[in-house]
């Protein structure tokens, strides 16, 4: 049956450019159709220029204020800043001081999950994979919500926010069943502690001993932040808003939003980048030798070595050029976790490092191609989960902890501005058939 699908389901290429298909949602030139417009999230990488594009330093807004702006904000006043970051992109603008306190208060009075949750949708249905269970989880929170499908702004606010508070508490609970029952693990349920961060409340339920230092829970703070949001083009964002167009409840758009980002092409990325380290530093002995670094990812490049893909994962991106602020951002917070993490991590952060120098260069030469390449955030952020002990399980759901910010600002703002279902058109290039009675029919 299978291959029967297969060949039903061919098309030839050359339609897709005889009938002008956007395939991907993608021009020619590789950028994003328009297809909406947002005032929560802006992604710049280049600018177009007498009908070409003019590569500059990536820029990413939230509310019309630069990441770099806020997390420079926070830093300097050494708070945590991924609550101030949800209150912006949910209401448009910075929280005042009592504002911002007062949303952290309605985060830590929704922390904890309904009675009988943990039990009856985690324990009892564990799963071999935390992403699958967590859509699960927020599907099954329907269940548990007295006014589910009421869209007044003021009941969506209410279960964004619920949302918000409880995705760190079911991706520690999934994990930590998953551990248990598929890997034979010793079963942690911590509670959520009233008062923490987001993101110390992550670290100390997925730990045993829930410990962490304040450098540990100030960096992966910044991983939230920094992944919170990116315009509403990306396929996990768009997934909402599509879904919110049709008139259903949040939960079930927030799943869908979960089921996009579990894909490896989106959420996995920085999975695929530390898969990709760990080959080279099999394959590559002396990794402070420049040139056996170079002719290997020469041959990675050329589809002769690793998973044969010809990529170097991590290194490039859909809309930056010159440079990813996230990835700066990180890898510069990164320096200080990497100084007290031993000599093995700082061995690891200067390959990177070296790979991160090398690849452009590489890429042009081998590829014949004047593509301007930086690093994305994905490169450095395997590294960072790693040097903070989180296991890979965890990796795409800490996005996913992360992302549900920004899905949730996405999501009010499809039901403001927009009474209209979200339809594309496909053009049918099927063959005619002739129906024949089913006696007819020979195998």
């Amino acid at each position: 049956m299978a291959e029967q699908a297969i060949h039903a389901d061919y098309i030839d290429n050359g339609l897709y450019e005889k009938f002008n298909v956007k395939r991907g949602l993608r021009n020619a030139d590789g950028s994003g159709v328009l297809v909406g417009l947002t005032s929560i999230g802006e992604v710049r990488g280049y600018v177009i220029a007498e009908n070409e594009k003019a590569p500059i330093e990536g820029r990413l807004l939230y509310r019309g204020i630069d990441v770099d702006r806020l997390v420079e904000g926070f830093k300097k006043d050494r708070r945590f800043g991924f609550e101030e970051c949800c209150y912006l992109l949910l209401c448009g603008r910075l929280p005042t001081r009592s504002e911002l306190e007062s949303f952290k208060e309605m985060l830590d009075d929704n922390r904890r999950l309904p009675n009988g949750f943990a039990e009856d949708m985690i324990m009892k249905a564990p799963s071999p994979d935390v992403m699958n269970k967590l859509a699960r989880c927020v599907l099954a929170s329907y269940s548990y919500d007295d006014n589910p499908d009421d869209l007044d702004p003021k009941n969506v606010m209410r279960q964004c926010v619920r949302l918000i508070a409880q995705f760190p508490t079911m991706v520690a609970y999934a994990y930590q069943a998953k551990a248990h029952y598929y890997e034979g693990n010793s079963l942690y349920i911590h509670n959520p502690q009233h008062g923490l961060s987001t993101s110390e409340n992550l670290l100390q339920m997925i730990r045993p001993d829930s410990k962490y230092t304040q450098l540990e829970a100030e960096i992966l703070d910044l991983a939230l932040v920094i992944h919170a949001e990116h315009g509403g083009g990306n396929n996990s964002t768009f997934a909402v808003h599509v879904v919110t167009s049709t008139g259903t409840d949040t939960y079930s758009s927030i799943a869908a939003a979960v089921g996009s980002l579990k894909g490896p092409k989106h959420g996995g990325a920085n999975l695929r980048v530390m898969n990709m380290i760990e080959d080279i530093k099999a394959h590559v002995k002396h990794w402070d030798d420049e040139g056996e670094l170079k002719d290997y990812l020469a041959k990675i490049l050329k589809g002769e070595a690793y998973d044969r893909s010809g990529l170097v994962y991590g290194i490039g991106h859909a809309v930056y050029t010159l440079s990813d602020p996230r990835a700066k951002l990180l890898k510069e917070k990164a320096r200080e976790l990497v100084a007290v993490s031993g000599p093995d991590f700082q061995k690891e952060f200067r390959l990177l490092e070296k790979i991160e120098e090398l690849t452009p260069g590489l890429f042009a030469e081998i590829k014949h191609s004047d593509k301007q390449l930086c690093a994305n955030v994905d490169f450095y952020s395997g590294l960072v989960y790693s040097m903070l002990n989180i296991p890979k399980a965890l990796y795409t759901p800490i996005f996913a902890i992360s992302r549900i910010s920004g899905w949730c600002a996405h999501r009010l703002e499809e039901l403001a501005i927009t009474n209209r279902i979200i339809r594309p058109a496909y053009k049918n290039v099927g063959h005619k058939q002739v129906y024949q009675e089913l006696s007819d029919r020979t195998d």
